[in-house]
């Protein structure tokens, strides 16, 4: 039986978050926001919460610097019950990771420092730990410069293993869109882009031309419109993502369902249906590592915020 439900190997930091800026921001100047955040950052690590805080066994590998950003960070995931036993720490001196990010109402300028998420390479993973799990996750494919090169061997060494592998690429700093990425999509069971990363992976200026060139070759391509931001499903996708959020939670109960599908008892009223629809839009979202507007019931039947912040309230980052 495997270890864990969902296991993620990728970057650890702390998001500094400030709201009410101008996008415009002249130097020299002081500019004055309207409120800050420090929060959970890094894809990696808010999927690795979300799914924890969802009820999903959740194995983290990571490499993180030895600072009190960092530190934080990892009391975040412990804190959610998120397994770290494999964490590795810099040998060098590099300090962890840190983002920020400087919010125009719908738009926001991204600034990171990588640190250690530059370093992690392949000889920080366990497999057989990675391996443990019935799906694993990436994140963050261009910021694991040291790992970049070595990650379709480790998805063909998961995907042997029997793993369902999902890839949140995120942006490009270097917006060339190369390297592992085309091996990787031929090896992924979901993708998670946004709209502009769709475009830009599939090197088309509309957004539906690049979904479905991107269907093509991934099963399942999970897009803002999945995650109950705009538009809806068609059938096969619908099927796929269940098929997917089945395996992730298998064994776990969720609105008077099975994790088959079938009901503990007696037909199905419409409120379980429209509850197993937004655990499968929350799982998706989770494991898209980026946070929700608002807080979902989770599996225990509890409110459950998906950001990582121990206050309880939900903020889209």
């Amino acid at each position: 039986m495997p270890r864990f439900d969902v296991t993620i190997a990728g970057e650890i930091n702390l998001d500094l978050v400030l709201y009410g800026l101008p996008p415009e921001m002249p130097v020299e100047r002081e500019l004055l926001a309207s409120d800050f955040q420090a929060t959970l950052g890094s894809s990696s690590a808010i999927t690795a919460h979300n799914l924890a805080a969802l009820g999903a066994k959740t194995g983290f590998i990571t490499r993180a610097g030895r600072d009190p950003l960092g530190a934080i960070a990892i009391e975040r995931l412990a804190a959610i019950g998120v397994d770290l036993s494999r964490i590795s720490y810099t040998q060098r001196g590099t300090s962890t990771g840190i983002t920020i990010l400087l919010h125009h109402g719908n738009e926001r300028h991204i600034l990171t420092y990588p640190g250690t998420m530059f370093e992690m390479s392949v000889k920080d993973l366990d497999l057989d730990y990675l391996a443990s799990g019935r799906h694993f996750h990436l994140s963050s494919l261009f910021l694991h410069k040291s790992l970049h090169a070595d990650l379709p061997g480790v998805f063909r060494t998961l995907k042997s293993a029997g793993l369902t592998l999902s890839l949140d690429t995120n942006d490009d700093p270097e917006d060339r869109w190369e390297g592992a990425l085309d091996e990787l999509l031929d090896l992924t069971d979901i993708l998670l882009p946004n709209a502009q990363e769709a475009c830009r992976i599939a090197r088309k200026s509309d957004l539906e031309e690049a979904i479905e060139l991107l269907s093509s070759r991934v099963p399942i391509v999970a897009h803002p419109a999945d995650c109950g931001h705009s538009g809806g499903y068609d059938r096969r996708r619908r099927q796929l993502q269940r098929r997917l959020f089945e395996r992730i939670c298998k064994g776990k109960d969720a609105g008077g369902m099975r994790s088959n599908g079938q009901p503990n008892g007696g037909s199905v009223d419409p409120a379980s249906r429209r509850d197993r629809s937004l655990q499968r839009r929350t799982v998706i979202a989770a494991i898209h590592g980026r946070a929700l507007k608002s807080c979902h019931r989770g599996y225990d039947g509890e409110s459950t915020c998906l950001v990582g912040k121990p206050n309880g309230s939900c903020r889209q980052q």
